[in-house]
């Protein structure tokens, strides 16, 4: 299967999926707006359970290099505010924002998929990576937090003409004040 053609996949079935919902949405509907036969779709997926693992595993995919990363750094303030930026890099640089939507929208679904499971183990691992050496449960949730403040950017400010530097920019903002609590009593 060529890159393309299953990124073109993943996207038309992004789309549908979070305009009509993921059980709304049928194969024959992404094989439609992609101009191919269901059996073509096929080919490459056979179900919209595929679909999506195939999203959740890509950036589980990017979620490990970024887990790898940080386990070589030090365990202090600058590089939690490192570890941070890339995640948020990673985020505003690719089709997570529209992944995010579809989570939140969907979360039943991911919540079934073995995938969705490894996806939130990544997300916390990335957590306690991010709040090292401080375990206290503030630690962990300024920490988890901060991850928030970078996806609920897309939710949480409803302003359409923000770009999407300014919203990370922001997030990082709010973001880094809370790392920068970390450690502190």
């Amino acid at each position: 299967m060529t890159e393309s053609t299953r990124a073109r996949i993943q996207s038309v079935a992004l789309e549908l999926f979070t305009e009509q919902g993921y059980e709304k949405t049928s194969l024959r509907e992404v094989a439609e707006r992609l101009g191919v036969t269901k059996a073509a779709l096929y080919y490459h997926f056979k179900s919209k359970d595929e679909i999506v693992s195939s999203l959740v595993e890509d950036r589980l995919t990017s979620f490990d290099e970024l887990i790898k990363t940080a386990e070589d750094l030090p365990a202090d303030a600058e590089s939690r505010r490192l570890i941070l930026t890339r995640y948020a890099d990673a985020f505003f640089d690719s089709d997570q924002p529209s992944v995010m939507r579809f989570f939140e929208q969907n979360q039943t679904v991911v919540k079934s998929l073995a995938v969705g499971k490894e996806m939130r183990d990544r997300l916390i691992r990335i957590a306690q990576l991010i709040a090292r050496p401080d375990t206290s449960p503030e630690g962990q949730l300024r920490a988890a937090l901060a991850i928030f403040a970078v996806h609920s950017s897309y939710f949480a400010i409803r302003a359409p003409e923000i770009t999407n530097d300014e919203r990370r920019r922001l997030a990082l903002t709010v973001a880094f004040e809370l790392l920068d609590r970390i450690g502190q009593a």
